[in-house]
């Protein structure tokens, strides 16, 4: 009995903890949103999210860890994803024999991802003159850099692909058209509906990659 008990106390803890580390989360990412990451302090979020200053340092280490987790969650988008390199539409693209119906899913699930992690990105952006934050910046963009690649390179082999494009030529364009830099510049700056951003990404990268199926 004591032995569940222990089990019972420690999974109670772990639970109180993630759902404080959760709570942190949101109050940053309003925080951040709101008035930039310099602005934010760490007195602030921890007043936003009711709990004290220590328990932030505790909890996460420090300011530019919790814009990671932040990022991180607008990313996954659902608690229950931990890599989207791990997701179901993920493996579904890299293994569509069709390569230009991959690559519209790529673009449609990765606009979703875009969509939601945006603005916080233009907080990092705006912030990376802070040295921490500029690693961080450069940790993320490096990330979905190879996640990109990883794509690029399973639908370069499949019929169809345009043969005068290089995998380093189609990796670039990939990276540059479907881009958090891209959206907020057409979407945000421009106004452009997030609808047409992701036709018009869609339809330049299949003309690009595959262009006899985007004709």
């Amino acid at each position: 009995m004591a032995t569940g008990s222990r089990t019972k106390n420690r999974t109670s803890k772990a639970e109180q903890a993630s759902a404080t580390r959760s709570k942190i989360v949101v109050a940053a990412t309003e925080l951040f949103l709101r008035d930039g990451f310099v602005t934010t302090t760490m007195a602030m979020v921890g007043k936003e999210a009711g709990v004290a200053v220590q328990t932030l340092y505790l909890s996460f280490g420090n300011k530019t860890a919790i814009l990671q987790a932040a990022f991180d969650q607008a990313l996954r988008g659902d608690e229950s994803v931990q890599d989207l390199h791990q997701t179901d539409w993920f493996g579904h693209v890299l293994t569509d024999p069709d390569g230009a119906a991959a690559l519209r899913l790529f673009c449609e699930r990765s606009a979703e991802v875009i969509d939601r992690a945006a603005p916080l990105f233009d907080v990092m952006r705006a912030a990376a003159a802070d040295p921490e934050v500029g690693d961080l910046l450069a940790y993320n963009k490096k990330l979905r850099y190879d996640g990109f690649r990883r794509i690029v390179e399973a639908i370069a082999s499949r019929d169809g692909f345009n043969a005068e494009l290089s995998v380093e030529e189609a990796h670039g364009i990939l990276y540059t058209v479907l881009s958090e830099d891209a959206y907020l510049l057409m979407v945000t700056e421009h106004g452009w509906t997030r609808e047409r951003w992701l036709s018009w990404v869609t339809e330049t990268c299949l003309q690009q990659f595959f262009p006899d199926g985007a004709r």
